[in-house]
């Protein structure tokens, strides 16, 4: 009986909405660690978490540089061009690099040329996205994206012209797909998923997550649809409490049943453009000495395959992280996944929910709700 369940679940889920497929690669920190160049390039790259979520104007950066890992393949134009891009929560812009920038970031990437496109439109507009580690310029066009054989026609993005530094010099990526309201949107830009919804592309107006655990295949996107087949314990439904980035309300978080941080309520933000928690600082100090971590979050591997389950109270319900999920070890060495910043809020403080906490759980991020859905793995 359980294995035609199963094998119905999978049938159904195969036939419902459009799925992504995401890679899991080497992190930037991995790579740049294997080549010796780590130490430098953290001193010649300062970077403030916090200004991904407090812009000001048209700032918008890439969130956790050193740790992105998932990646899919989009294409765009008429023929296809296709381009590796990171699916965030955190943003809701898409941009790309153009044949018109000649920076070194530029050129050892797939560059978008309007010129071998016959769906391309230009336009004088510009756009300008300041990152915590340099910034891209470039113009907006609009042209066919395709994901994953839905065409989303006359889709607005930025062809990038300048990428100064040599930042994304070293990303595995070539651009970005925000996955955020249109209200974060720089320039204006209706985001991808927005014209997927007004266009009826999509069976519904949601997409959900996973993304699988350390080498693991099968991390996938999958618009318009909710998948069964992850979601056999339920779902948990967390409206939201802004309209901008993915933002809920947290009561708090535990360790070992007692309140440890965030013991008045927080925000936060589920967004899959990190791969670290993030927390404020004062919090960040106060889990580094509750789970005996270094002020830097390093700690002896032997002592980490001991640490107790990280506990997220929100809307009522516990959502634990075990120590194998926030525990990082590469290279012999072994540190744990938070990260500290300063970001308070009119509601509180904030945290940001990264990889570390979404691998522990399928997430549907249902706009015709506003809500966040959960479901244990």
């Amino acid at each position: 009986m359980k294995l035609l369940l199963l094998l119905s679940l999978v049938a159904l889920a195969q036939g419902l909405g459009t799925r992504v497929p995401l890679r899991k690669m080497k992190s930037l920190r991995e790579r740049l660690r294997e080549q010796g160049l780590l130490e430098t390039f953290l001193e010649q790259h300062p970077y403030n978490l916090a200004a991904k979520y407090f812009p000001g104007i048209a700032v918008e950066p890439l969130q956790n540089y050193m740790d992105d890992e998932y990646f899919g393949t989009i294409s765009i134009g008429t023929p296809a061009q296709e381009f590796t891009v990171v699916f965030d929560t955190g943003s809701s812009n898409l941009w790309v690099p153009s044949v018109f920038c000649s920076s070194p970031a530029c050129r050892n990437h797939n560059r978008f040329n309007p010129a071998d496109s016959s769906t391309f439109l230009s336009t004088n507009d510009t756009l300008f996205i300041a990152y915590g580690t340099g910034s891209m310029s470039g113009v907006l066009g609009y042209d066919t994206v395709n994901i994953a054989g839905i065409d989303v026609r006359n889709q607005i993005f930025g062809l990038a012209e300048t990428e100064p530094g040599d930042f994304f010099y070293y990303t595995p990526f070539d651009g970005i797909l925000g996955l955020a309201f249109p209200s974060i949107a720089s320039s204006g830009a209706t985001p991808v998923f927005d014209n997927m919804m007004m266009e009826r592309l999509v069976d519904r107006d949601l997409f959900s997550v996973y993304l699988s655990r350390d080498g693991e295949a099968g991390s996938f996107v999958l618009f318009g649809a909710i998948d069964p087949f992850y979601t056999t314990k339920g779902i948990s439904w967390i409206p939201l409490s802004a309209e901008t980035y993915w933002q809920i309300t947290m009561d708090s978080v535990s360790i070992s049943g007692a309140p440890t941080a965030c013991s008045l309520g927080c925000q936060a933000i589920v967004d899959t453009g990190t791969s670290l928690l993030a927390m404020p600082v004062r919090a960040f100090r106060i889990l580094m000495s509750a789970l005996g971590a270094s002020s830097n979050g390093e700690i002896s591997c032997n002592a980490a395959r001991k640490l107790p389950d990280l506990v997220f109270h929100i809307h009522g319900q516990a959502f634990p992280v075990p120590a194998r999920a926030y525990v990082i070890e590469s290279g012999g060495f072994c540190s744990l996944g938070f990260q500290g910043m300063d970001a308070p809020t009119e509601e509180g403080e904030l945290w940001i929910l990264g990889d570390v906490f979404i691998r522990e759980y399928y997430v549907v991020f249902d706009r015709a709700n506003n809500k966040v859905g959960l479901s244990r793995l």
